[in-house]
């Protein structure tokens, strides 16, 4: 069989894997269903306003998977060429939310760009962080066999990231861009650089940064000992451990949490987790983490079958935007480490976050497809 006949062989045979998109489609749901359910203190109803957060995610969806789609159509190599103007891009667009008028300031933080003439808001970290995965992919492919010069390049996207994120300030992303970043260094090249890395700014750096900053001492005092201080910077952590308890193992009951009548702040955003737990119990917890890691094994799938090099770069660094961002979010609200405000992927409530991660989605389908017809 010639190469011309083996291509077309594959593209007879070829078929998506249905559980690269239907995992996230559960999971989205879900969320929609959750955030409906801890917006409305009187469970579920169609008049009024408690209906109208979940609707809104729901659009939101509707608009990710048109993305993906989009995402989908276009060749991975049109991606590789457009790497860098597209970080540049979205590395742009986060100074806009420090802009007066143009930026949207909520809890002390300006994360968000205000859409003029609508109720829509931007997070361009949620951008950044993707971008900076595509991008590093091509860096890492081109100098795998230059160890010093691949880690220096990753160190100072790192840091030019961090810049504008730091002003905002936005401690979480920095920390998951510089994960991200490691972990695929890490794939590519070696363990070395990035544990020394890792060490120094966790010796030195994030100390230095959490404290000079009153807001993140207090997270960090209350991880140390919420009950120091129970009805103020202990409040969150403790309302959410309270919201596991009351669940047990079969939950109260989709609808019937307690903790959503302004006992647990927020709770559809980056608590949504300890909202699954009070009404879906451990079964609902254990379901979720299921469902990611079932997810996982099928990205590892498409991982082992990419050519070595930018794709698989790709695939492991996309792979991470997701994983990390759940584990983050999941230590957080059971308090394993102190709170940092990542959402739960596909889960939380929030239009771009859902956004870029069904993107993700769409990149994993078309890393797939080529690799399945052996494109280069």
């Amino acid at each position: 069989m010639n190469g011309m006949e083996e291509v077309r062989e594959n593209k007879r045979k070829f078929r998506i894997n249905p559980f690269i998109w239907v995992i996230p489609l559960i999971l989205s749901g879900v969320g929609i269903l959750m955030i409906t359910s801890t917006t409305s203190p009187n469970s579920f109803t169609l008049t009024g306003t408690p209906f109208q957060m979940g609707i809104k995610q729901a659009q939101w969806l509707l608009i990710a998977l048109i993305g993906m789609f989009v995402v989908f159509a276009i060749p991975l190599r049109v991606w590789y060429k457009l790497s860098a103007p597209i970080l540049i891009l979205t590395w742009t667009m986060c100074w806009l939310p420090l802009i007066p008028g143009v930026g949207m300031n909520v809890g002390g933080a300006s994360r968000w760009i205000d859409v003029p003439g609508s109720s829509v808001s931007i997070q361009p970290g949620e951008l950044l962080c993707l971008a900076i995965a595509l991008h590093l992919a091509k860096l890492l492919s081109r100098w795998d066999k230059d160890p010093g010069k691949a880690f220096l390049s990753t160190i100072i996207l790192v840091v030019t990231a961090a810049v504008p994120l730091s002003l905002q300030p936005d401690l979480g992303t920095i920390i998951l861009i510089f994960l991200v970043s490691m972990g695929m260094y890490v794939e590519r090249i070696g363990w070395k650089w990035p544990v020394i890395a890792g060490g120094l700014l966790a010796g030195c750096i994030f100390p230095l940064l959490i404290f000079f900053e009153p807001y993140r001492m207090r997270r960090v005092s209350a991880f140390l000992d919420p009950w120091s201080d129970p009805l103020d910077k202990g409040f969150q952590a403790i309302q959410g451990l309270i919201a596991f308890s009351n669940g047990g193992f079969w939950g109260a009951g989709l609808g019937h949490g307690f903790q959503k009548l302004n006992y647990l702040p927020a709770a559809y955003t980056d608590f949504i987790y300890a909202a699954i737990g009070e009404e879906l119990g451990l079964i609902g917890t254990v379901g979720i983490i299921g469902l990611f890691a079932f997810w996982v094994s099928q990205t590892k799938m498409i991982y082992y079958r990419v050519p070595d090099g930018f794709k698989s770069s790709l695939t492991w660094g996309v792979t991470l935007t997701v994983v990390i961002p759940l584990v983050i979010n999941v230590a957080g609200v059971t308090k394993l480490i102190p709170l940092t405000g990542m959402p739960l992927p596909f889960i939380s409530y929030g239009g771009t976050s859902l956004l870029t991660m069904w993107s993700r989605i769409g990149i994993m389908l078309r890393l797939e497809k080529e690799s399945y017809l052996g494109k280069g």
